[in-house]
């Protein structure tokens, strides 16, 4: 986690409550959970109207990937009605 090893988090974690008293860190860290999901969600969006996924779809590497992965499912169907 961004090279923080428990005694920096410590040393973080103290500091925060120091300032912030023990009171406000519970909202602080809902706040910050919240703004982190509605940036996942806001990214998520901006990649689906960009046609992010269509694009890297008819990229050749990514084309050629997606044939052996299908390649590879159908060879898992065969040898499950073989089995069967």
């Amino acid at each position: 986690m961004f090279g923080l090893g428990t005694p920096e988090l410590v040393v973080i974690m103290t500091i925060a409550f120091l300032l912030f008293g023990g009171k406000k860190l519970p909202e602080i860290g809902s706040g910050l959970g919240k703004a982190i999901t509605s940036f996942k969600k806001g990214l998520g969006e901006v990649e689906d109207t960009a046609g992010l996924g269509e694009m890297t779809k008819k990229l050749p590497g990514v084309r050629k990937v997606n044939a052996v992965q299908e390649k590879i499912e159908k060879a898992k169907n065969v040898g499950k009605m073989i089995t069967k």
